[in-house]
């Protein structure tokens, strides 16, 4: 059976045998040493981060005994959207580059990665405090790679379209997909952190899986 760490656009941990493109973690260990299985909590700390899933040839098991718990990302949208951010040390030039636009976007002045980890860990929906309602104008002006729930569904922003997100990959929405369900004021709310949709404004060029045509 498949261990329980893909992550979801929602931050939701559910099993898959969908491997995805990012992997990553949040801050440490949240499994069971013996099982394998999740503990009750959800996070270690508020580091979380997206990394590749190849560096420097390490080889490691997934989920052992008090190390971090490994969690798998259909691509780096999809982490964006569940409240994480790029790793320093894997993708130390991407993170750079992220945290410069992560600044910039928010106009104003702060350093570090603590600084951008507050901040998530207050805007991401697992464990931040509000919702971000959307109206169907909002959608459209935002850039691409943000992610958005619409009822149960997750939609990813892409360059010239909207898809529908899978656990394995996207599926292109009809062009008058949005305009269906503006009837229904509340349906759409946000799923990126506002914090990580600035970034993405102000130049970060975000990582989608094939599917999604970018």
């Amino acid at each position: 059976m498949p261990l329980q760490n893909r992550v979801t656009p929602l931050g939701e941990l559910v099993r898959s045998p969908a491997r995805g493109t990012m992997m990553g973690n949040r801050g440490g260990r949240i499994h069971d040493n013996e099982t394998r299985t999740l503990l009750r909590r959800r996070w270690a700390n508020r580091r979380w981060i997206v990394c590749v899933t190849e560096f420097r040839g390490r080889r490691r098991r997934v989920m052992q005994p008090n190390r971090y718990t490994e969690l798998f990302f259909l691509d780096e949208a999809t982490a964006f959207a569940a409240g994480h951010r790029p790793c320093f040390e894997c993708r130390n030039q991407r993170a750079k580059e992220f945290a410069s636009a992560f600044f910039d976007g928010l106009e104003f002045e702060k350093t570090g990665a603590d600084a951008m980890d507050a901040i998530l860990h207050e805007e991401r929906c697992l464990s931040g405090t509000g919702t971000v309602l959307l109206t169907a104008d909002a959608v459209r002006s935002l850039p691409r790679g943000t992610l958005f729930a619409a009822g149960d569904a997750c939609v990813a922003v892409g360059t010239d379209a909207l898809w529908l997100w899978h656990i394995d990959g996207y599926q292109a929405l009809p062009a008058d997909w949005l305009d269906a369900k503006t009837h229904d004021p509340g349906r759409l709310r946000l799923l990126t952190p506002p914090s990580t949709v600035a970034a993405l404004r102000a130049g970060y060029r975000v990582q989608m899986h094939p599917s999604a045509g970018a």
